[in-house]
């Protein structure tokens, strides 16, 4: 199980996402720098020890309404090679030292972690506390399994989200090609009443966040598509 250590990070995850989130295709514009604040995530362990695996919800309140993005962050203690463009920022960790903070979405190892919660073969855990499952988040997959040992990883951000494309590698179970899309833009509580939910996935994760209101809302963070061919 991964350990939360309850020490600095500077500069914080907050303020490094409020550089970068303006930078990406699907931020939600308001004239303003954004306002952030923490609303909610989980996390998963890389059995390997070695990246932090983070899926966070950070609300914004500097437009007439507030926002709510769900950012799936890796943190590294070195470089990962040939993903430049992927790096939200580095900060130094009062436990750890330097961390590379990258989009998770682009990290392998998140996204075997992620297809593994898929499948029930992993578990989420608290954002803040070790060693603490987080019954709250749920997962289901209709089909065969499949390898959660990722060969690469393709990722396109549009205006509506992130689509990533995952081959897996075949080992005892048949290699796979599969399309996630990572809801980035959660829905607000007048659309989620509204059920207004994807019905053409094959798979989901959903999680909840705190709402600026004080209630809670609910969504898929992930969805599993059909593969492009």
């Amino acid at each position: 199980m991964a350990v939360i250590h309850n020490t600095t990070l500077s500069p914080g995850k907050l303020e490094l996402l409020a550089a970068w989130l303006p930078t990406r295709p699907w931020y939600v514009a308001s004239g303003r720098g954004p306002e952030l604040s923490k609303a909610g995530g989980f996390r998963l362990d890389d059995p390997d020890g070695e990246v932090g695996l983070e899926f966070m919800v950070v609300t914004d309140t500097s437009g007439e309404k507030p926002v709510s993005y769900h950012v799936p962050l890796s943190y590294r203690g070195a470089p990962l090679d040939g993903a430049d463009h992927t790096l939200v920022g580095t900060s130094e960790h009062g436990v750890l030292g330097k961390r590379w903070i990258y989009d998770g979405a682009h990290d392998p190892v998140l996204v075997a972690q992620l297809l593994a919660l898929l499948q029930g073969r992993a578990e989420a855990q608290a954002q803040s506390v070790s060693d603490a499952p987080e019954p709250s988040v749920t997962s289901q997959f209709t089909g065969t399994g499949f390898s959660t040992e990722v060969a690469s990883v393709a990722v396109t951000d549009g205006r509506h989200g992130t689509a990533v494309v995952a081959e897996t590698v075949a080992g005892s179970e048949p290699a796979r090609t599969l399309a996630l899309r990572v809801t980035r833009v959660l829905p607000p509580p007048e659309e989620q009443a509204a059920g207004s939910e994807p019905t053409r996935s094959r798979g989901q994760v959903t999680a909840g966040w705190r709402l600026p209101d004080g209630g809670e809302g609910r969504a898929p963070f992930v969805l599993v598509g059909d593969a492009p061919h």
